[in-house]
């Protein structure tokens, strides 16, 4: 996926602007599931595409009204807290799948550096100024590790062991 500009509202009409800085720019790949996932809501706006004829306005968005007009926030998010509902997920904002996106791959241990890539932060500092409260728990699941090495039960077996050996 490259990201190139951003749709904004402003004084109530969708506009294209430039990325807020460098960073905003950026390439990134996709896991497989999504790029399937985006690969059949491209098939469906094609159906949508040609329902709606002459009615349809290229803008070359990837999510596009039924007639290819940018669409509303209010809407997105109408449909989003709808979804949430439906699954059984308690309501949450929008954005707060960005985070989630970024907590679950600093629990899955990948590098800050990278997280800071995805999200296009222009500093790692954000990154972890925002995120980095999941790392608490990391912490002490690495505190959980070396209890177990150097647990006096296992210590003691690992001792008698290595004694038993050299005899």
């Amino acid at each position: 996926m490259t990201i190139t500009r951003a749709l904004q509202r402003i004084d109530g009409k969708a506009r294209f602007v430039e990325p807020k800085n460098n960073r905003s720019r950026r390439t990134i790949p996709l896991p497989e599931t999504i790029r399937q996932a985006l690969l059949r809501h491209r098939a469906q706006q094609e159906q949508e595409r040609q329902l709606a004829g002459t009615r349809w306005k290229e803008h070359g968005l990837v999510f596009a009204s039924s007639i290819g007009t940018p669409l509303h926030p209010r809407n997105v998010l109408r449909h989003f807290h709808e979804t949430l509902k439906v699954l059984g997920i308690p309501r949450h904002r929008f954005h707060d799948m960005r985070h989630t996106a970024a907590t679950l791959l600093i629990a899955q241990g990948v590098p800050a550096r990278v997280i800071m890539h995805i999200l296009g932060h222009s500093q790692i500092s954000t990154t972890m100024d925002i995120h980095g409260h999941c790392l608490s728990e990391m912490v002490k699941d690495a505190m959980r590790v070396i209890d177990r090495v150097f647990d006096p039960v296992a210590v003691n077996v690992a001792v008698k062991d290595a004694e038993g050996s050299l005899q």
